[in-house]
C-alpha cells in the first residue's frame, strides 16, 4: 500500500465516522505515523508504506473514529507558538486562550511575580513566562494528572515555573503582582451537550464551572483581593455570554475592568486592578 492510498483510506474512514475535520485529520495523523511533512508526502506518495506504519495509522484511525481528540493521539498542540504536550488529564489549548496571554503580557514587568489558578497543561503560564522575561510564575491546580502534565510541559520548554497541587487558593501562600485564571465555566447541563470529543474525553472537572458556570469566579473574586499585592490585577478567560455577570462581581474589589473579544467577536477576556485601600 502507497502513502497516497493510506492517506485515501484515513479521509474515507474518518468521514464515514462523521468527523468535522476529516481530511485535515487524516493528515495530521498521517504524518505523526510516518514523520513526513508535506512536501516530503507529494514527493513519496506513490512509494510503499512499511508494515508498521500501516498497522499503527489504522489504530489511529479506529480511535479518532472514535472521537478521541487527535491531540490526545498525538500528544501535543500549538499554543502561542509552541509546543505542548497534552493528555485526558488536561483541557486542548485552545486559539482564543491566547487573548489571555497576550493581554496579560502587557501589563507585566522583569520581577513580577503571577499565579494562574486552575493551571492545567500549564500553558498559559508558561507561555507568559516565555513573553514576559523576569517573571516568576506559580501554577495550581486540583488534579494531579493534571499538574505532571504542566510538569513536563515546564521541563520540555526549559523553563522555571512551580507548580502547586491547590483547590483554588487552598495551599497558596504570598502575594502576587497578577493572578491569571481560565477556570472551568460551562454550567453544568450544558455539559452535557457538548461535541463527543469534548463531553466524553476532556476532563470534566475543567469543564464544569456548576449551576450557572459562575461558581469559580465567584471563588476567586472573593479570595483574590487576600493575594494580590497593592493595584494587583487579575485576569479570566470568560464565556461568550458571562462578561456582564463577572464585571458585576469584580467591581466590588477592582478598578478600571476591561472585557476584550475573540476573534469572533466575543466576549472572551476579562480583567481589573485591585483598587486602593
Amino acid at each position: 500500500m502507497t502513502f497516497g492510498s493510506l492517506l485515501l483510506e484515513g479521509k474515507e474512514r474518518l468521514r464515514l465516522a462523521g468527523i468535522e475535520e476529516w481530511e485535515l485529520d487524516a493528515w495530521y495523523l498521517l504524518e505523526y505515523v510516518t514523520g513526513m511533512k508535506r512536501s516530503r508526502y507529494y514527493l513519496c506518495q506513490d512509494c510503499p508504506a512499511k508494515e508498521r506504519q500501516i498497522e499503527s495509522y489504522r489504530e489511529l484511525l479506529e480511535k479518532r473514529s472514535s472521537h478521541i481528540p487527535l491531540q490526545y493521539l498525538t500528544g501535543t498542540q500549538e499554543f502561542m507558538g509552541y509546543s505542548f504536550y497534552v493528555n485526558e488529564q488536561v483541557l486542548i489549548p485552545r486559539q482564543d486562550t491566547e487573548i489571555l496571554v497576550e493581554e496579560a503580557v502587557k501589563s507585566l514587568s522583569s520581577g513580577m511575580e503571577i499565579l494562574d489558578l486552575c493551571t492545567g497543561s500549564g500553558c498559559i503560564l508558561l507561555a507568559v513566562l516565555k513573553l514576559a522575561p523576569g517573571i516568576r510564575g506559580v501554577g495550581a491546580d486540583l488534579s494531579p494528572g493534571a499538574l505532571a502534565v504542566a510538569e513536563k510541559n515546564r521541563n520540555q520548554l526549559n523553563m522555571e515555573a512551580e507548580f502547586l497541587q491547590s483547590n483554588l487558593f487552598e495551599r497558596v501562600e504570598g502575594r502576587y503582582d497578577c493572578i491569571l485564571s481560565n477556570p472551568p465555566y460551562i454550567p453544568s447541563a450544558v455539559v452535557d451537550t457538548l461535541m463527543e470529543e469534548v463531553r466524553e474525553h476532556e476532563p470534566r472537572m475543567a469543564l464544569d464551572g456548576r449551576e450557572d458556570g459562575l461558581f469559580y469566579y465567584r471563588e476567586i473574586i472573593r479570595q483574590s483581593p487576600a493575594y494580590l499585592k497593592p493595584q494587583g490585577m487579575l485576569f479570566f478567560e470568560i464565556g461568550y455570554d458571562q462578561a456582564e455577570a463577572v464585571r458585576e462581581m469584580l467591581l466590588q474589589d477592582f478598578m478600571g475592568i476591561q472585557i476584550k473579544k475573540d476573534l469572533a467577536g466575543l466576549d472572551r477576556v476579562i480583567y481589573g486592578r485591585l483598587k486602593e485601600r
